[in-house]
């Protein structure tokens, strides 16, 4: 449906997650995908999604100068923010162990924000969803760390994997959001674009 409307345009996803690039393919959209290595830096005083949002913003400046007249970029970031603090990927297992630890018997949230950038503007959008966990005791987390090692994952686990079908109790908010992209917003950010 969308994919016609937006024939006079090049999508351009940078995000090197399969699970980002799956969400576009499932959305029936074409586009390309284009990755440049940057520093995940933010200043100290940024909190919750002015976290995601600069750092969303911060991977579409790489291509800065590089897009054409009809290029959509789109960059996204996810945090999870638990106890005023960004949870991003863990550095090892003894962190991502940690990390879960934290997370169990409590809510946090998760905060995705998504950049789109053309030659005319660049606009930012982000959701948040909360995510509640039951008490994960250490032999699950243990056994989850052994077996689906989710070390590129903000917060330490997928929620579509099994830690999410044992742990998770509830959900307000957009499930995609949590797995890293709004899937709702996006596509209507680029209907409204279309």
């Amino acid at each position: 449906m969308l994919r016609n409307k937006l024939k006079k345009y090049n999508l351009i996803l940078a995000s090197g997650s399969p699970r980002r690039q799956q969400f576009f393919k499932d959305l029936d959209l074409d586009f390309e995908i284009k990755l440049k290595e940057i520093e995940e830096i933010y200043p100290a005083e940024l909190k919750a999604a002015a976290i995601t949002n600069y750092l969303a913003e911060l991977k579409a400046s790489a291509f800065e100068g590089e897009l054409q007249p009809n290029d959509i970029l789109i960059t996204s970031d996810t945090i999870v923010w638990h106890n005023d603090k960004a949870l991003g990927k863990p550095k090892d297992k003894q962190d991502a162990f940690e990390i879960l630890k934290s997370l169990s018997n409590t809510t946090h949230e998760v905060i995705t924000s998504v950049c789109f950038k053309t030659t005319l503007e660049t606009t930012v959008l982000n959701e948040l969803t909360k995510v509640t966990f039951n008490e994960l005791t250490d032999e699950a987390i243990l056994y989850y760390l052994e077996n689906y090692k989710p070390f590129d994952k903000a917060g330490a686990y997928g929620i579509q994997e099994w830690i999410g079908f044992i742990g998770v109790t509830k959900i307000e908010g957009s499930y995609a959001n949590v797995m890293g992209m709004p899937t709702d917003k996006v596509y209507e950010y680029l209907s409204k674009l279309a």
